[in-house]
């Protein structure tokens, strides 16, 4: 799909730059085409002309060689111009007055001569002035060429920008369908193995070998998976909401610093059960631009991967504390093994986990991608670094 929608992206480019191209030397062609025949005119005209006038030394002026021809008052024949038309043939250059004179019109074409003329009437007469009809072909001839010349280097030039540019344009699109194709793969290896414990236990509770002991614990494994299930489903339908824009809440002028506590509340005895401290050092008064459900969701989301991933008796450390000019950091301290730079970059990943064989299977991988969505909603920034005595990650958010 991908190539063919940059191979349709280069073709539409080239069609536009030709049809652009063919206007443009379509244009540049009928303007000098005027240009050419307007000088022609001017030449003939002026020629024409000067012979009449006292002052002329038989020089003629102008873009193309031209010659006149005339009767005087004793009926001979004089001729002006350019040696290069053959002046010297008395009995051509009779013909070729007598043909201009006989068409009765002011200018035409000598076809059978290939010569333009043009009449003016004198007192003795008329005089006609002729160009040759070549000139003006031969230099429309070579701008034809110019410019079939200058076409194809240009639709050449232009095929290879509009390759990059098809590239560049679709690279967007490319990484989006990669980055759908991995969400589905992922997605469904997920369901996977909840779906085939759900059914396996649905098929156990059908069998009648078993006590009403066992069907209950079998009902019961259901039931969690299921619960289990629900949770990824709802994940996944608030990543697409925040990838489709959908996702719009209203904002509100509120104080997280009493938000991060009202979060930590719950998670202390959670710790205190799996004997782990909770720490908090949350600066008093600050105040940012938000939906207290979805940035409660962030600092929830960071409490609860600290609960699931730091290290037997560890103290984490959660901590608000005013961040530079005009900005807020939220950090959560996780006492435990390091984190490597290119996990850092990976764990906001979807379905990403550090360690598949020690992960609880009631975590998916999302809680971190959802909590990026978020932050980014509302113009902030996450990330996470890794220390010799654990992780940290940190959201910064602008104050007001």
């Amino acid at each position: 799909m991908i190539k063919k929608l940059r191979r349709k992206l280069v073709l539409t480019n080239m069609a536009l730059v030709l049809a652009m191209l063919a206007v443009i030397f379509l244009l540049v062609y009928q303007f000098s085409a005027a240009d050419l025949k307007k000088s022609e005119k001017e030449t003939l005209t002026s020629a024409a002309t000067l012979p009449l006038r006292p002052d002329f030394d038989g020089k003629y002026e102008g873009e193309f060689p031209c010659f006149t021809l005339r009767i005087n008052s004793f009926g001979e024949l004089l001729i002006m111009g350019n040696n290069s038309y053959g002046l010297s043939d008395i009995d051509r250059m009779g013909e070729i007055y007598m043909a201009a004179l006989k068409t009765n019109r002011n200018e035409g074409v000598l076809q059978e001569y290939g010569l333009r003329f043009l009449r003016v009437d004198s007192k003795d007469g008329p005089v006609f002035a002729f160009v040759g009809t070549e000139h003006v072909a031969e230099a429309l001839a070579g701008l034809l060429q110019t410019l079939a010349i200058v076409g194809g280097l240009s639709l050449l030039g232009f095929f290879g920008i509009s390759i990059l540019l098809a590239r560049w344009a679709v690279k967007p699109v490319a990484e989006a369908w990669d980055k759908q194709r991995q969400f589905v793969a992922d997605a469904s290896h997920e369901l996977k193995t909840p779906l085939t414990v759900v059914l396996t236990n649905a098929e156990l509770l059908q069998q009648e070998n078993y006590s009403a002991e066992e069907k209950s614990r079998f009902a019961e494994n259901i039931l969690t998976t299921g619960q289990q299930m629900r949770h990824l489903v709802e994940g996944l339908l608030q990543l697409a909401r925040s990838d489709s824009g959908a996702s719009k809440v209203a904002y509100e002028q509120l104080d997280l610093s009493a938000l991060a506590e009202d979060a930590a509340l719950p998670f202390e005895p959670a710790y205190f059960e799996n004997g782990m401290t909770l720490t908090c050092c949350i600066a008093p008064g600050i105040r940012v631009s938000g939906n207290p459900g979805q940035l409660k969701q962030v600092v929830d989301i960071l409490l609860d991967n600290g609960l699931k991933y730091a290290a037997p008796k560890a103290n984490v450390i959660l901590e608000l504390a005013h961040y530079g000019k005009g900005k807020c950091v939220l950090t959560v301290f996780t006492p435990g093994a390091p984190l490597s730079e290119e996990a850092c970059e990976n764990i906001f990943k979807r379905f990403y986990r550090l360690d598949e064989a020690r992960t609880d299977r009631s975590s998916y991988g999302l809680g971190l991608s959802i909590a990026r969505q978020l932050v980014a909603e509302h113009g902030g920034n996450i990330w996470a670094k890794g220390f010799p005595t654990g992780n940290a990650f940190y959201v910064t958010l602008p104050e007001i």
